[in-house]
């Protein structure tokens, strides 16, 4: 019988990677705790840095609280073929941990730039066909490189901001990458953000998604956020991404689709929250992943 598993991420408590609206106000023993307290199985790792990077603290932190850990989102400049050394060694880094504790996938996605930030969700100029063929060169090199050294995999995280963002693009990505090496990471808050129907790539292309974001937006702020023409940190402010069942996605079709498929891995929730100028997170993200963990029980998750 398949096996899905439920856990909760640092974004949901304002832990961002640079570049994503970093903010770190939050100490990691009160994220993990919270995490355990609201019910979830495990956690993904946040930011390089932020848990402990010594395997056997981390895995004595884990184990205290009854939590696994998931994979890690590395953000890095795909389409430069020029910074593609660097990626390599930044996921390597990162790699290690990952595979010091068992976790046999590394989130991959584009770091985007200050002009996709600024056009996110409004269907942006995207890379030339040079720069597709450096992203899949640097994707290739960085699954490469993990398969040797660990035996690891990738699963690449379409984000709102980046070149990888609307449903052409995941689709170029798909239809680019090696099945089995080179997989997806379905973010649902992010997918219908980029203008597309998650329940609907995954009944076309569900044999790709190796791993799974739940996130939840809400369809009538999304709209204000186009009309206003606003960047990406100022749509998280706007709290356009909600706790699971208050918004637009449907996660019912979803799930029961998952589990037709056979589907066996990590459900992650997030809610991206941004802090505003006085540090503050609003909505409270405690409240906010005891109501999506709530939420899920109820869908028999």
């Amino acid at each position: 019988m398949e096996r899905i598993r439920v856990g909760n991420a640092p974004v949901s408590f304002g832990i961002f990677e640079p570049g994503f609206g970093e903010t770190r106000q939050l100490p990691w023993p009160r994220v993990l705790d919270a995490i355990a307290e609201a019910g979830y199985e495990g956690t993904e790792l946040g930011p390089y840095g932020y848990l402990p990077t010594d395997p056997v603290v981390l895995a004595a932190e884990l184990d205290r609280r009854g939590l696994a850990l998931g994979s890690s989102f590395v953000p890095v400049a795909l389409g430069d073929r020029d910074a593609r050394e660097a990626a390599v060694a930044e996921v390597l880094q990162v790699g290690g941990l990952l595979a010091a504790m068992g976790v046999p996938e590394v989130i991959l996605a584009d770091a985007g730039d200050a002009t996709r930030k600024a056009q996110a969700g409004r269907h942006p100029q995207g890379w030339t066909d040079a720069q597709w063929e450096s992203a899949i060169g640097t994707i290739e090199a960085v699954e490469e490189a993990l398969r040797q050294r660990w035996g690891m995999r990738v699963v690449v995280h379409h984000h709102v901001g980046t070149y990888l963002e609307t449903p052409e693009e995941v689709e170029q990505l798909l239809d680019r990458t090696v099945p089995g090496r080179v997989d997806l990471l379905l973010d649902t808050g992010h997918y219908v953000y980029g203008g597309g129907d998650p329940v609907d790539l995954v009944r076309r292309r569900g044999d790709r998604v190796r791993y799974v974001h739940y996130k939840d937006l809400d369809a009538g702020r999304l709209a204000e956020v186009h009309r206003e023409g606003l960047d990406m940190q100022a749509a998280w402010r706007r709290g356009v991404f909600v706790p699971i069942g208050q918004g637009c996605v449907d996660f019912p079709a979803l799930t029961g689709l998952l589990r037709d498929r056979g589907y066996e891995g990590w459900v992650i929730v997030e809610q991206d929250t941004v802090a505003d100028d006085t540090g503050r997170l609003d909505p409270d993200p405690f409240l906010c992943a005891r109501q999506s963990r709530e939420a899920l029980r109820w869908m028999g998750l």
